[in-house]
């Protein structure tokens, strides 16, 4: 739900992504330095200013609205709202050159995301969405596809050295059923969920601003997103994440994990 203005929230998004957009294709395949964080990911100049504007930008208009960031500490988690932001989510991708990372703004009202935003600045491609009112991508309305069965399915996950055994095991047994199996591309992938061109992204151990704004963009765009015991994504969520364009394919793939 969305107690105040949509369109302000939805304003105030767009603005922040407007903010970082530039930093980043400014740093974008140019030499820099990238050094590594406490859990061996790696972390740029790139990241940290593009957190820094929007940080600055929220406590200049939304003061009393908490924030969870990657690079930078939370603030205010008790508040009504929340913004949870990453500002390079693949930066992999980013420090190698390859456009398929992206900026993600989430705003999430009593632990639930009500509005997600996921930014390309090198292709300008922004897919956004809000609670209740869809999703587009550069303006214009996107619905995902439809895909009856896995073995219809292309199904994508960043890496799957990134599950744990159980994990590992989980997405094998889908992967092997699947029509075709996609890697890389963190967030882009569940952009092109939402957009018709991926049915299902399988993946875990992410943290709450790699998944809150790709919750709301999914199920707005007609999908389906839970976690892998089949609960609502919020910004509690355990990190398990199967996003699906159709909800047989979902189905079936719960089937598999349950057994």
């Amino acid at each position: 739900m969305l107690d105040e203005s949509t369109f302000d929230f939805i304003s105030l998004a767009n603005r922040l992504a407007d903010a970082s957009g530039p930093i980043i294709r400014n740093y974008f395949r140019t030499p820099f330095k990238v050094d590594q964080k406490g859990d061996g990911s790696p972390v740029t100049l790139a990241d940290k200013e593009a957190e820094t504007i929007i940080r600055s930008i929220l406590a200049g208009e939304r003061p009393m609205d908490g924030i969870f960031g990657e690079e930078y500490k939370t603030s205010n988690l008790d508040a009504e709202f929340i913004w949870v932001i990453d500002p390079i989510d693949g930066t992999k991708s980013f420090i190698t050159g390859r456009p398929i990372f992206g900026t993600l703004i989430a705003l999430v009202q009593k632990n639930e995301p009500i509005l997600g935003l996921i930014d390309q600045p090198i292709n300008k491609e922004r897919w956004l969405s809000a609670r209740g009112e869809g999703a587009t991508f550069n303006g214009e309305v996107i619905r995902v596809r439809a895909c009856p069965t896995l073995t219809d399915a292309v199904i994508g996950t960043t890496s799957p050295e990134l599950f744990n055994t159980t994990g590992q095991t989980h997405w094998r047994d889908v992967a092997a059923r699947a029509k075709h199996v996609i890697y890389g591309g963190d967030c882009y992938t569940y952009a092109q969920l939402a957009t018709g061109f991926v049915d299902v992204v399988m993946e875990s151990g992410l943290k709450p601003y790699d998944f809150c704004a790709i919750a709301v963009l999914v199920e707005e765009a007609g999908g389906v997103i839970t976690d892998w015991h089949g609960n609502p994504v919020t910004l509690n969520s355990d990190g398990s994440i199967l996003a699906c364009g159709d909800p047989r394919v979902h189905r079936e793939i719960m089937d598999f994990i349950r057994k």
